[in-house]
């Protein structure tokens, strides 16, 4: 940081600060330690209703339960949970290596039922990339050497089966033995800008953890791949979807899904609209890897850039808050400017890494307008403090669940705790 607050008062960042790391010791983080583990079965359970009670759903997607093995990992990695978390992660890992590796083919099957059963053993590589990053990130965190052996094992699989030697980057969805999905709705034809950001995460990582040369070199190609082919030149935030040689593509909806987005209107979403959240969140995890790198400036200009675009479409000035999507050059149309939750984690963090970077005040502006309405319209305190699902654009809920198969903590406590780190460095710099 440049060590200025503009006009932003020390004592603003403080309250801030002070705000959000008591409601993520007292209330967000103990929501998941009390509530998510399974006992009985092993792994977590992840559907929540509005009053924060199971609802008695049991399906255990993998990326629901790799990324609760990364929010418990993470967050002791940061220092909470006096030990509750390290314990919850090695549990959440003991359940993932004995019933979802394909002893077969290699890999991470999808879903299983609540024993850990699969019932779907499609090769999908989002959930891939997450099988790397949340076992590197809790070897770094505990030094687990299993889990180390686990990100390696993924790694193998990946290298194996997923890069396409061709045209660069990963193949994304394949059947149960790698081989290349049918095209079209079932995705066997398609890259996407998600899954790249997320091997990019993945390859943060793992580099980190291993400090190996080789690992080094894949996380820069797939940095200069997203940077090079999968941002739009004159805007600079991301296509969505793309044909295997990057040849920018209208985004549809998969068949093997690993979120809770709706069918867009017609079967596909015009090639100029951007997701503001998925532009944001690559662009903190970019500047996070640059850390990790020994790099941390070489990015600066594509970070700055997509934030300022955030700021410019993406970010409501009326209501507060994020929009889901939007056109690349002009604001989303009234008819589509609700807002879900994970969006708005994402750009809170990429806004308080950019007031970080510059301190430059339209970021902490901008950052404040999204906070204010996510504890003003998402956030759920009588029920434990998760946030709900989705709400309209004055903040009306929309669907009010808490958890649910492709709703877990990692958006939400990932972006607590980087942001309570961030407010954290910008105090002290400021005191120096």
């Amino acid at each position: 940081m440049l060590g200025i607050t503009m006009n932003i008062e020390q004592s603003a960042i403080t309250d801030v600060l002070k705000r959000t790391e008591s409601y993520l010791t007292e209330s967000l983080l103990p929501f998941w330690i009390e509530r998510s583990v399974d006992r009985e079965r092993g792994g977590f359970l992840t559907y929540f209703d509005r009053d924060g009670k199971a609802t008695g759903q049991t399906t255990k997607t993998f990326l629901m339960q790799i990324r609760m093995l990364f929010t418990m990992a993470n967050a002791h990695r940061h220092g909470y949970g006096g030990g509750a978390c390290a314990e919850l992660a090695a549990h959440g890992a003991r359940f993932i290596r004995e019933h979802y590796w394909d002893d077969a083919h290699g890999g991470w099957h999808w879903i299983a039922d609540v024993d850990g059963k699969p019932t779907c053993v499609d090769k999908v590589g989002y959930g891939q990339s997450f099988g790397v990053y949340a076992f590197a990130t809790h070897a770094i965190a505990t030094g687990d050497d299993a889990s180390g052996a686990e990100a390696l094992r993924t790694w193998a699989a990946i290298c194996a089966n997923m890069i396409d030697t061709r045209h660069g980057g990963y193949y994304e969805i394949m059947l149960p033995d790698w081989s290349p999905a049918p095209a079209g709705k079932r995705g066997g034809d398609r890259k996407s800008f998600d899954v790249h950001m997320h091997m990019m995460e993945a390859m943060t990582a793992l580099y980190e953890m291993t400090g190996d040369a080789s690992h080094r070199r894949r996380l820069l190609e797939v940095i200069d791949l997203l940077v090079t082919r999968m941002l739009m030149p004159e805007h600079g935030v991301a296509y969505s979807q793309f044909a295997l040689d990057y040849t920018p593509l209208r985004a549809i909806r998969f068949d093997v899904e690993w979120g809770s987005d709706e069918e867009p209107p017609g079967g596909s979403i015009p090639l100029d609209v951007t997701s503001y959240g998925h532009n944001v969140e690559f662009a903190w995890l970019l500047r996070r890897a640059d850390e990790v790198l020994g790099q941390p400036d070489a990015h600066a200009d594509v970070i700055t850039r997509i934030c300022d675009h955030c700021i410019a479409f993406g970010i409501d000035p009326e209501f507060g808050g994020v929009y889901i999507e939007g056109p690349a050059a002009s604001a989303p149309p009234p008819d589509a400017r609700r807002k879900q939750f994970w969006q708005q984690a994402e750009v809170m963090v990429g806004l308080i890494f950019a007031y970080e970077m510059t301190g430059d005040a339209k970021y902490w502006h901008a950052f404040t307008n999204v906070y204010e309405f996510v504890f003003r319209h998402f956030v759920n305190m009588p029920a434990g403090g998760e946030w709900y699902a989705l709400v309209d654009r004055d903040g009306t809920v929309l669907w009010d669940y808490l958890g649910h198969e492709w709703k877990i903590s990692y958006h939400t406590v990932r972006a607590i705790i980087e942001i309570v780190a961030a407010l954290k460095r910008i105090v002290a710099g400021n005191d120096q």
